[in-house]
């Protein structure tokens, strides 16, 4: 079948050659990367990408505050519906496109030689933008677990416990990311162990936490309550609209199911990546959506006093609504705060392997991005570590890109808001760009991998990229009222100046220049 591009590619046939790897070269591209990865490591990265606890866990309180359970509940069930759309949809072009750059290689092949080169660089900035963003919601979140673990262990808010100020706060935050870039300048396959061990952290201790949490908590909320209890909280969000209420309560669901795209990320590193690809996708996508639910219902179940929770003279400072459920459970029963500081141990281990796996997602793409000259000084970043093959500089690229992201924690208190919101409008309004150009090509020109969708590719894309430009657009929206510059979502700025420059710097000069991905292997002989 002739590609949108005008040839015809030719590979020289190799029996022993792995079938994404030949659909790799098929594609322009040749196998520099080392091709160690079997299904289950490249499904435990992509879980670890999204974890249990990650998404859930900073956002709950926020999210339970708004509406109350019943919005939050049922929320989770909502959006897992929806978000299943993109997953499939983005499985289907997964196993079509076995190649590190995934989701801005995608566009380029998808969108076609004319619109091809615009849709790509759209597409690969807007996922780096989300992935560096996403290193910082980890390193954030979980210097906030570790700020209520040490608080706990000191004796807690009220006893005179420590709570570290937001010097120590950065920090920590600082430390996270360099751990992160450090573990991942060392070869794929010490990665892909931490991460084996993420997967059975995050399903052993999100199950020991479910089970765990109800059945030490002195009292448990009804049914009744949890599923259909609905009250607003505008005298401390400031919000008395129900429907606007809802959609910021979805909020903590809407950031928590995304990330399954560090599957893609991984396809030239994984054995049978064709198929093995979209399997660890759907794979991690069903994990979360059965786990999260569980985790959501365990906290709220347990919930001992709702105005308690956010109360700043609390145990915890009221300043994380988990710590504080957990706290109240372990202490009510056994009268200390031991049970609750091992299971926010958990939960930090959570963030930690979550930014681990970000951080190897985020330094693939900028890779790729490299490798096709789409970064300033591309060549720095495009070069793999002699002996490991591992993109170390763009890791640390990535790294110092974070840092500076976390600075304003020393004076601004919405950072996590900021952050947040960027990362999610960009990781997911990544995912935007290919599954539209898949809805709207010529099924001619697609070359179906071994998960093909059929007639059915065209419903299942037009809803799942409706939503996601839903999902992009509240994420814009101001989360309390009134609004001033301690509540104020700086996110709609931020992203403006950064996409509007990336935009201009397109109109001025790359549009010259950036023709989408290089391939780096001669079609015709199958040699570089």
């Amino acid at each position: 079948m002739e590609s949108e591009t005008g040839f015809v590619p030719k590979v020289t046939e190799n029996i022993a050659m792995d079938s994404a790897e030949k659909r790799l070269n098929e594609l322009g591209y040749k196998q520099e990367l080392r091709r160690e990865m079997t299904m289950f490591k490249t499904l435990a990265i992509s879980f670890s990408t999204m974890t249990l606890f990650t998404g859930i866990t900073p956002l709950y309180g926020s999210s339970l505050q708004y509406a109350g359970p019943a919005s939050l509940v049922w929320g989770w069930v909502v959006v897992c519906f929806f978000t299943w759309f993109v997953g499939i949809a983005m499985a289907e072009i997964c196993s079509s496109f076995p190649t590190t750059g995934s989701l801005y290689f995608w566009a380029a092949h998808l969108a076609g030689p004319k619109w091809g080169p615009f849709s790509s660089w759209c597409c690969a900035w807007l996922e780096t933008i989300g992935l560096i963003a996403g290193i910082g919601t980890q390193a954030y979140a979980g210097s906030q677990t570790l700020q209520s673990i040490i608080l706990l262990s000191t004796g807690t808010n009220k006893g005179g416990g420590y709570f570290a100020p937001k010097w120590l706060f950065l920090c920590m935050y600082i430390g996270l990311t360099v751990i992160w870039a450090a573990l991942n300048t060392f070869a794929l396959e010490v990665i892909a162990f931490i991460d084996i061990i993420s997967i059975w952290w995050q399903v052993i201790g999100g199950a020991v936490i479910v089970i765990m949490l109800p059945l030490v908590a002195l009292t448990t909320q009804s049914a009744s309550y949890v599923f259909t209890n609905f009250e607003l909280a505008p005298n401390t969000t400031g919000i008395s609209s129900k429907p606007y209420a809802v959609i910021l309560s979805f909020l903590v669901s809407q950031y928590s199911l995304y990330g399954y795209d560090a599957a893609a990320h991984l396809t030239e590193e994984t054995k049978g990546a064709d198929k093995n690809g979209p399997i660890a996708i759907l794979g991690s996508l069903a994990i979360i959506s059965v786990f999260g639910w569980a985790y959501i219902l365990a906290l709220t179940f347990s919930i001992q006093d709702f105005a308690y929770l956010y109360d700043p003279n609390n145990e915890t400072a009221g300043a994380f609504v988990p710590a504080q459920i957990l706290y109240d459970a372990f202490h009510g029963r056994y009268h200390n705060s031991t049970g609750a500081i091992v299971l926010l141990f958990v939960i930090w281990g959570s963030f930690f392997f979550g930014g681990l796996s970000i951080t190897t997602s985020a330094a693939r793409v900028v890779y790729a991005l490299s490798r096709d000259n789409g970064v300033p000084f591309s060549f720095l970043w495009r070069k793999l570590h002699p002996r490991h093959k591992v993109p170390t500089n763009a890791v640390w690229l990535c790294a110092a890109i974070c840092i500076l992201l976390g600075l304003p924690i020393l004076k601004v208190n919405v950072v996590f808001t900021a952050i947040t919101s960027i990362c999610t409008i960009g990781w997911v309004g990544g995912y935007a760009v290919p599954i539209f150009a898949r809805m709207v090509m010529p099924e001619k020109n697609f070359k179906a991998g071994p998960f093909y969708l059929g007639k059915a590719r065209r419903p299942i894309c037009l809803v799942a990229f409706v939503w996601i430009c839903y999902t992009c657009c509240v994420f814009l929206l101001p989360t309390l009222y009134p609004i001033t510059w301690d509540t104020f979502n700086y996110a709609p700025v931020a992203l403006g100046v950064g996409l509007g420059l990336i935009m201009v710097w397109w109109v001025l000069d790359a549009r010259k220049w950036f023709k989408g991905p290089v391939r780096n292997i001669d079609a015709q002989n199958g040699k570089v």
